[in-house]
């Protein structure tokens, strides 16, 4: 398809800077039924049915950008995009055309030399360090990785909480899966007393997440690949529910890439999915996902998941009634 078809004015001024406090107050867009009904977050329990099954990803976000020098001279600025084991990372990093295979980056705890370069931008970083030991390394000199959209990428010591979700335990994301921001404790119990089930699924969330598509049609645009896994005690749950209600799209984009193979079960391994109008959902229900930026893949995916006429339109009533969009912004509930 056109990428154009999936464009839409955003004024500026609408793209959250911060959250709002507390969490469940952020605006929820009702687009589940006929028309538009608004709404808040702490109105979703009311939304749904005993026997429903809610789904985190519960991926934890780790301080992926990382300030540095090169040995040959100059600032290195260093974004991690995933793990590839052994200490080597895949990563974005400025500035590239000067960076060479077999140069070394130096940072406050960490070295790096440049074991690979890539047409796309990419290099592959290989660390003194890896596992635990470079998760710790990071967390002294490493930075929330927050979008470009939101105060130039610039993050603060209040982005460290603001920026992770109520269900935080694997460390490995780069970006937040930003639907589970809305969550808090008083919200979860009461789901819990409604008969609301929930489970998780973990997926790193890379960076491609921040990329814009630059490509006319979307067969163009080639998706970074994340890692994932849905557990044993996940694949069950879902058997078993009434109606599976993804929470975001990092959530709905894993469930899914496992039923393209048949009926859910438990999965590890890596998906590079991209869903665009015409997919075929076999896995979610219901998806409460965050407003998403103009020509971006997550668009795209709302739209093949509740129609492009209708995002389209819900999105303009969105900006008409001053929605707060993007990460830290408000959400929509959205039906199959």
């Amino acid at each position: 398809m056109r990428v154009d078809l999936f464009d839409f004015d955003l004024p500026e001024g609408l793209i959250a800077q911060r959250p709002v406090s507390p969490r469940d107050s952020a605006r929820l867009l009702d687009v589940t039924g006929d028309g538009m009904h608004d709404r808040v977050v702490r109105d979703l329990p009311g939304l749904l049915e005993p026997g429903d099954l809610l789904v985190f990803n519960d991926t934890k976000v780790i301080p992926a950008r990382l300030i540095g020098e090169r040995t040959t001279g100059g600032k290195a600025e260093v974004l991690l995009i995933r793990d590839l084991g052994d200490g080597q990372w895949l990563c974005f990093a400025r500035p590239t055309k000067r960076m060479h295979v077999g140069d070394v980056l130096t940072f406050r705890g960490l070295s790096a030399t440049v074991a690979a370069k890539h047409e796309d931008g990419s290099v592959v970083l290989a660390f003194d360090k890896s596992g635990a030991d470079f998760l710790m390394a990071i967390e002294s000199t490493g930075a929330v990785p927050l979008p470009p959209y939101i105060r130039g990428g610039t993050a603060d010591a209040r982005d460290r909480t603001d920026y992770q979700t109520l269900f935080a335990k694997h460390d490995g994301s780069v970006a937040a899966p930003t639907a589970g921001l809305h969550f808090t404790p008083d919200l979860m119990t009461r789901f819990d007393a409604m008969g609301i089930a929930t489970a998780g699924v973990t997926l790193h969330v890379g960076a491609g997440t921040f990329q814009p598509v630059r490509a006319l049609d979307t067969d163009a645009h080639t998706m970074h690949a994340e890692w994932g896994e849905v557990p044993q005690a996940t694949a069950d749950a879902i058997a078993k529910a009434k109606r599976v209600v993804s929470i975001g799209t990092t959530s709905l984009r894993l469930l899914e890439s496992v039923a393209r193979t048949g009926p859910m079960r438990a999965w590890t391994g890596e998906t590079d999915i991209f869903i665009t109008p015409g997919f075929q959902f076999r896995a979610v229900d219901l998806l409460l996902t965050n407003f998403h930026l103009p020509r971006s893949t997550l668009f795209m995916l709302v739209s093949a998941f509740a129609g492009l006429d209708r995002m389209k339109a819900a999105y303009a009533h969105a900006v008409r009634e001053q929605y707060r969009f993007y990460s830290y912004g408000d959400c929509c509930l959205l039906r199959r």
